[in-house]
């Protein structure tokens, strides 16, 4: 976890940048897309305990999404209970953004 904010009023923010030599070996300073080191469903569950603190389990992924922006790829995902993760990879690193609510936020 390189960032975790915390507020029971305003919910949690966590960020990881993870190099992509975690996931496959591929030479320092190449060139990786999100595609290349893995489906969402190994992504979102290799990630699970840093983000969740324990496994992701199938039936608490509600909803997975892979999308394009300005020519990046990203893995987007809702998670049981009120957890929006998304996910990409440029350059040698991999970004994953988590953000978590209560049912009130």
């Amino acid at each position: 976890i390189d960032l975790r904010y915390s507020s029971r009023e305003q919910g949690e923010v966590t960020v990881v940048v993870a190099p992509v030599m975690r996931f496959a070996d591929i030479g320092f300073n190449a060139k990786v897309t999100i595609e290349q080191l893995g489906t969402p469903e190994k992504i979102i569950k290799g990630f699970a305990p840093e983000l969740f603190g324990k496994p992701v389990e199938d039936e608490d992924i509600l909803e997975t999404e892979v999308t394009e922006k300005d020519g990046l790829s990203y893995y987007q995902w809702a998670v049981k209970p009120f957890r929006l993760v998304t996910a990409t990879a440029t350059g040698n690193r991999m970004f994953i953004l988590s953000v978590a609510a209560s049912s009130r936020q």
